[in-house]
């Protein structure tokens, strides 16, 4: 045990057993890399920078957005820039990030954005929520349906990943912009929240805060850190997210409605200087994690195996980490993480994971472009 985890030791003690230091201890099962390796990876798209979100249209063609502000339409092994995108400003961690499509989009044609936008309040930018249509390799009809406020000139934490659940409301993260002094805990604040809208932009009635004098009305929940991870769960039909942590302490949390889910009052890290953040794990009122990661793997993307392609893998969670360049394959049992995999060891930073309609796994690797893994017959 190194002289920082030693102090740490004799600091806290007496705190909750949860607490570790990040570089010398795993919670919970060891990650392994299976000896034998049944598939293979296939390159699908070469050359990209970072390719933060991606979506397969119903023609099987294939959208990817690069973090710098550009969105790739792959058709036909041909990668074409679609034109007519929003202003995109890249700064640090923000750029052109998520994509996702209407659950209707064959009616009616709506695709979403996630970007870092400096239109508003405020020198820098934030993150904004977006719908346009696809014609002809051209974005039109562009709506911007909610924009953070005020911006920042600080590069951390823009989250931000988008999913839609069975009644057709749109969920989306906005990490902490790297104010977590003010924004998580703050309702009245943009950050560090998971919020909930419907399609068009205009606040459900029933979200938990609209009656709260000063609240942003599209909150749904608070207290998260950098939520890079968003999955409708197949079975449960849960919004599930996982988020970065600081140096430990990343989380996958079940999204609740007006829950509070602790940061930076509670959490299982560490500053990255090695100081502490808080000395508390857990406070009444403030949800667990369902699962957290020590070390940390610096997770991004999120899907989970509900087909009959990787039989054995069904109902298995991917992640990917950015950190340790592998996709993690979490088996769960009742809510409780039993099993940890490395699939892709050592190929690169796993930036996004989804699963195409063909059913296999396909992730999105930073300075390269897109793999799928196809299972050996």
């Amino acid at each position: 045990m190194n002289k920082n985890c030693n102090f740490y030791a004799l600091l806290f003690f007496l705190a909750p057993i949860g607490f570790a230091c990040a570089q010398d201890r795993t919670v919970g099962p060891e990650i392994i890399t299976p000896k034998s390796q049944n598939y293979t990876v296939e390159t699908v798209i070469d050359g990209m920078e970072i390719p933060w979100g991606m979506v397969f249209l119903p023609d099987g063609s294939l959208l990817v957005t690069e973090k710098k502000g550009e969105l790739i339409h792959l058709k036909e092994g041909k990668k074409t820039k679609v034109e007519g995108l929003p202003k995109v400003t890249v700064q640090g961690q923000g750029g052109l990030m998520d994509i996702i499509l209407h659950p209707d989009y064959e009616k009616n044609g709506w695709l979403y954005l996630s970007y870092a936008s400096s239109e508003g309040e405020g020198e820098g930018a934030n993150t904004a929520i977006a719908r346009a249509k696809l014609e002809n390799n051209r974005l039109t009809g562009l709506q911007v349906l909610y924009k953070a406020s005020p911006n920042s000139t600080r590069g951390q934490h823009f989250g931000s990943r988008m999913v839609f659940d069975d009644e057709g409301y749109l969920y989306f993260s906005i990490g902490d912009r790297g104010d977590n002094e003010n924004n998580p805990q703050d309702i009245s604040r943009d950050g560090g929240k998971v919020y909930r809208i419907h399609d068009d932009g205009t606040i459900p009635k029933d979200n938990p805060f609209v009656n709260k004098s000063n609240a942003k009305t599209a909150i749904f929940s608070y207290g998260h850190r950098n939520p890079q991870g968003m999955i409708l769960h197949p079975d449960s039909r849960e919004v599930w997210v996982h988020e970065h942590g600081p140096r430990g302490g990343d989380e996958i949390n079940i999204v609740k409605k007006a829950a509070n889910y602790g940061w930076p009052v509670i959490t299982y890290g560490i500053n990255y200087n090695g100081t502490e953040i808080t000395d508390q794990r857990s406070k009444p009122g403030m949800e667990q994690p369902l699962y957290y990661w020590l070390p940390s793997i610096a997770p991004s993307g999120f899907a989970v195996l509900s087909g009959d392609v990787y039989p054995e893998w069904k109902g298995d969670l991917l992640i990917g980490s950015l950190k340790f360049s592998y996709l993690e394959k979490l088996t769960l049992k009742n809510n409780k993480v039993v099993k940890r995999e490395k699939l892709m060891d050592g190929v690169g930073r796993v930036r996004n994971v989804i699963i195409g309609p063909d059913g296999l796994i396909y992730a999105g690797l930073d300075g390269q472009g897109i793999v799928r893994l196809v299972p050996k017959k």
